[in-house]
């Protein structure tokens, strides 16, 4: 029996702009999107005085994204 620990890996996105802030439809669509393609959402920080949020999402990471990651592009 191994524990290893879980490895993830981090997916982040800025939504919203300076005069139209958040708006919940275009958030809304970018988290489904993402939940289709298994990120989890784990926080959505305010960009202080530009009426932006940073999504920030997590995954498990697999062999085949290591790989990609560790091979030159």
């Amino acid at each position: 029996m191994t524990d290893e620990i879980p490895k993830w890996e981090y997916r982040v996105q800025t939504v919203g702009g300076f005069f139209s802030g958040v708006k919940p439809q275009e958030l809304e669509s970018l988290l489904n999107e993402w939940g289709e393609q298994g990120w989890e959402e784990v926080a959505a920080p305010v960009v202080e005085n530009a009426n932006k949020i940073n999504v920030i999402a997590k995954r498990p990471l697999t062999r085949s994204a290591r790989r990609f990651r560790s091979m030159p592009v």
